[in-house]
């Protein structure tokens, strides 16, 4: 039971903080309605990335305030979700597009999956089996 006036975060957007290629990346947005893994381009710049060529790509978005969004390119990058003591990395296809975002990824259903993520959006996180056990991932509300 919740206190009155106590806010609650159960609504808000599930955001969490993980490795991508050994960088630390917080406001990654999990989606499990995206189709693709998204990378923006001022995350995409701030990791500096340089040395790995962006692959051409024929597609595009559709999605972002209505717009088609042709992405830059696409970059495989390892995604480690958990601990140092448990936890579970796949490598994964980022689509880096430029546009302007509350976030610096996205997380897309197939992802989801292949973690085999059970998202809990009322308790603002994820779980999903490891080696060794089961992986907790708090989501951060206040980065949504």
């Amino acid at each position: 039971m919740e206190k009155s006036g106590q806010k609650t975060h159960h609504n808000d957007a599930l955001v969490i903080t993980a490795l991508l290629s050994n960088y630390e990346v917080g406001r990654i947005f999990i989606d499990s309605g995206s189709s693709a893994d998204v990378l923006f381009v001022e995350a995409y710049n701030q990791m500096q990335l340089g040395d790995i060529p962006l692959e051409k790509v024929n597609t595009f978005l559709y999605g972002f305030a209505g717009e088609v969004v042709h992405p830059r390119g696409m970059i495989s990058l390892s995604l480690t979700l958990g601990t140092q003591a448990l936890r579970k990395t796949c490598m994964l296809k980022f689509l880096v597009v430029d546009v302007s975002s509350a976030y610096n990824a996205i997380l897309r259903r197939l992802t989801l999956n292949a973690f085999q993520i059970v998202i809990s959006t009322y308790h603002m996180k994820i779980k999903f089996p490891a080696p060794g056990g089961v992986v907790e991932v708090q989501g951060y509300p206040l980065q949504s």
